[in-house]
């Protein structure tokens, strides 16, 4: 796994995308930190990162993950990386970490910024640092979610569109949530409408027809007959359960409400190992294939 990183974490500097990454990210950190608390006066350089720098991650991460695979399978030089005396896994980590390194090292920069403030009158770092933390294990679910698109294409172009899409949905899940209505019709059909979701992504990792029958038709059959039985149950249920899922809301409760959340972090981290997960599953797919 380890010359899987060093030659993944080179390769972005050998480019162009780890100095545009980099440099687009911290100017644009940069200037929100400029505004809000320099010339702004604002102690909590944390507010800094809950709005700017969600914003310019959105944007940047899609670049940053687009070639992890989509490019050595349009080169073909994937076939030999599969060959190579490493695990799948490994191959995924090393690919993974590399990523995480860079994002690592413009977090590290950024964490210079709370010491300025704190050399200019008031602080909170601890706040400020916390926040910092949040938002790197949110950048990790950021970097598994493109990494696992990029892996389902050769193309970078169509890798970074998809990754910037779920990644500006997940930006404004909020939002989304808030306009589906909360009756128990609209609950039972957002139900449905998961479970063939959920159906469709294990047809695509598995290729098995059969296995995807029968966990969807049976997610369908629960689905109908708990709504038949108990209607009220549903009830704005939709609108809870995807509420759950909701990224920014952590972060908001590091940056805004100093709440140190051990079950938001568990979340960013479980989700990552998931699509880290799923993204072995489709490189081994394409192994035995």
């Amino acid at each position: 796994m380890l010359a899987v990183y060093k030659r993944e974490f080179r390769s972005y500097f050998q480019s162009m995308i780890g100095y545009v990454f980099l440099s687009c990210v911290l100017a644009f950190i940069g200037i929100y930190f400029l505004s809000f608390n320099l010339l702004g006066g604002y102690p909590f350089y944390s507010y800094v990162m809950a709005s700017g720098a969600s914003t310019i991650f959105m944007f940047m991460v899609p670049i940053l993950t687009m070639k992890s695979f989509a490019e050595e399978r349009k080169a073909k030089t994937d076939q030999m990386l599969l060959t190579a005396p490493v695990s799948v896994t490994q191959i995924v980590l090393g690919k993974y970490f590399s990523m995480m390194s860079i994002v690592a090292i413009a977090l590290l920069i950024c964490s210079l910024c709370p010491l300025v403030i704190a050399t200019t009158g008031n602080s909170y770092l601890a706040t400020d640092y916390a926040t910092i933390f949040a938002f790197f294990c949110m950048a990790g679910l950021y970097v598994s979610i493109g990494m696992f698109i990029s892996s389902c294409t050769e193309n970078q172009i169509i890798s970074a569109v998809l990754s910037f899409i779920v990644l500006i949905v997940l930006y404004l899940w909020d939002t989304i949530v808030g306009y589906i209505p909360e009756t128990e019709f609209a609950s039972m059909v957002g139900f449905l409408i998961l479970t063939l979701i959920l159906s469709a992504m294990i047809y695509a990792i598995s290729k098995n027809g059969l296995l995807t029958l029968i966990i969807g038709g049976a997610g369908i059959a629960v689905d109908v007959i708990w709504y038949l039985v108990q209607p009220s149950a549903f009830a704005g249920l939709i609108n809870k359960v995807l509420s759950i899922f909701s990224c920014n809301e952590i972060v908001d409760n590091f940056a805004y409400y100093s709440v140190f959340d051990f079950g938001g972090l568990f979340y960013y981290i479980s989700v990552s190992a998931l699509f880290v997960f799923l993204t072995c599953q489709m490189i081994q797919k394409r192994r035995w294939s």
